[in-house]
């Protein structure tokens, strides 16, 4: 997945950084894990190859991962969507629970607040996504879903 990222600094002048893999993506460790069993022939696979994994108590805080609910923008629309990031299995339109694969939760994952990534529609069109806020975020609240199902009672 090509995306041409741009990175607001403080004097609100933005960077371009085009043909260009997204190298910034930051993920924790535990989603890193989790997505890798999961994905086989995806283009987010491609993306994990170059990611910066930490592990989760690393993770800033404005940093979408796994389990995060956020608010994005469309600045190429002006609409603006509160979702969940989730696995494929937990996704729900309805409840706002986007999953991980669907091209806007691959986009967005890894993003921080602030940040924007152009996203190639499959009928061609481009829209341009922008992380307006991070309302929660596992790692921040020290809870993480991503193991939580995995971890069995001691005996």
């Amino acid at each position: 997945m090509r995306h041409e990222t741009t990175a607001t600094h403080p004097r609100n002048e933005a960077t371009t950084y085009r043909d260009r893999l997204r190298s910034d993506l930051v993920i924790c460790l535990d989603d890193y894990v989790r997505l890798r069993e999961i994905l086989v022939d995806h283009d987010l696979a491609e993306e994990l190859d170059r990611a910066i994994v930490a592990p989760s108590d690393r993770i800033p805080e404005s940093v979408v991962t796994m389990n995060t609910r956020l608010i994005y923008s469309d600045e190429s629309t002006g609409a603006t969507r509160e979702i969940e990031l989730v696995y494929p299995n937990e996704a729900d339109s309805v409840a706002g629970r986007v999953s991980v694969l669907a091209p806007v939760g691959c986009a967005l994952l890894g993003l921080s607040t602030g940040q924007s990534i152009e996203w190639n529609l499959p009928n061609g069109q481009v829209h341009r996504l922008r992380v307006e806020h991070v309302l929660f975020q596992p790692q921040s609240s020290g809870t993480n879903p991503a193991v939580a199902g995995t971890l069995s009672p001691a005996a």
